[in-house]
C-alpha cells in the first residue's frame, strides 16, 4: 500500500512539472496572446490584422496602392 502511495506521488510531482514547464513555454512564446482582429481589403479581398491595414474614409486596404487604385 505505501508503495501505490508513493507511486501516485511520483506520477504527480511529474504531471506538476510537465503542466509548469508547458505554460511558461507558452507564456515565453507568446502563444497565449489575444488574437487580432482581422480586416478585408476592399479592393482585392486580403484578410490582414487590423493594425497593418490602411484605413481611408471609405473602406481598409492592404496598401496605398490598392487604395489609390479603389479611389481613383
Amino acid at each position: 500500500m505505501k508503495y501505490l502511495i508513493l507511486l501516485g506521488v511520483v506520477f504527480g510531482v511529474i504531471w506538476w512539472i510537465k503542466l509548469n514547464r508547458a505554460s511558461s513555454q507558452d507564456r515565453a512564446s507568446g502563444t497565449s496572446a489575444k488574437p487580432l482582429n482581422m480586416v478585408q481589403c476592399a479592393h482585392c479581398g486580403l484578410h490582414l490584422p487590423e493594425n497593418e491595414a490602411i484605413q481611408s474614409r471609405q473602406a481598409v486596404y492592404c496598401s496605398d496602392a490598392h487604395r489609390a487604385l479603389a479611389e481613383h
